[in-house]
């Protein structure tokens, strides 16, 4: 499932996802699962036929991203695998950063990250002006909503309706890799 939240020139979207890490850190061997949640930049097209066509929405790069993960096999509610990811490059997020405020309080940190975009943008080494005028307001006033998606995304996890392994055959290992990318979810 995906929520998207988009303003004027940036957007927040939220997934569930399940994750089997390629190259895990020591002692998160096992899949994991929760909710994803980017910053990305988003864009609004122009009318194609009429004044009554739907406009085109582009979903862009990343900016910022938050895992709400927990492992499969762990305790429901442990945030034992919650990060997030200050800045990325192009499209690949950089290091995983454990903050002990995020798995203390992960809603109450998403509500103070999302109510500052220039400190997200700096963090990601992004220009102030990628934002539009009115994005950083405009994200401040939907954070709860944001929030509230983001908590019920990840008690369908735990009830097991979202967050699942994907069904079928397990890939192969991509080259270098010893074990094969297992995801699902859109992000």
């Amino acid at each position: 499932m995906l929520y998207m939240f988009a303003f004027d020139k940036v957007g927040v979207v939220v997934g569930d996802l399940y994750f089997v890490d390629p190259e895990p850190l020591k002692g998160q061997e096992s899949p994991e699962h929760g909710v994803r949640l980017e910053l990305r930049l988003v864009e609004q097209g122009e009318l194609v036929d009429s004044v009554y066509a739907a406009y085109p929405v582009s979903v862009g790069r990343p900016v910022w991203r938050a895992d709400f993960l927990e492992s499969v096999d762990g305790r429901p509610g442990s945030f034992d695998r919650t990060h997030h990811h200050p800045a990325f490059t192009g499209w690949d997020p950089g290091e995983r950063v454990f903050v002990r405020e995020l798995s203390a309080d992960p809603m109450g940190w998403l509500g103070d990250r999302l109510a500052d975009l220039d400190g997200l943008l700096e963090a990601a080494r992004f220009p102030a002006d990628t934002a539009g005028p009115t994005d950083a307001a405009q994200l401040r006033g939907a954070a709860p909503e944001i929030v509230d998606a983001t908590r019920r995304l990840l008690e369908r996890v735990r009830a097991g309706e979202l967050g699942n392994r994907p069904e079928g055959e397990t890939p192969a290992p991509l080259p270098g890799q010893q074990q094969a990318l297992v995801r699902s979810g859109w992000l």
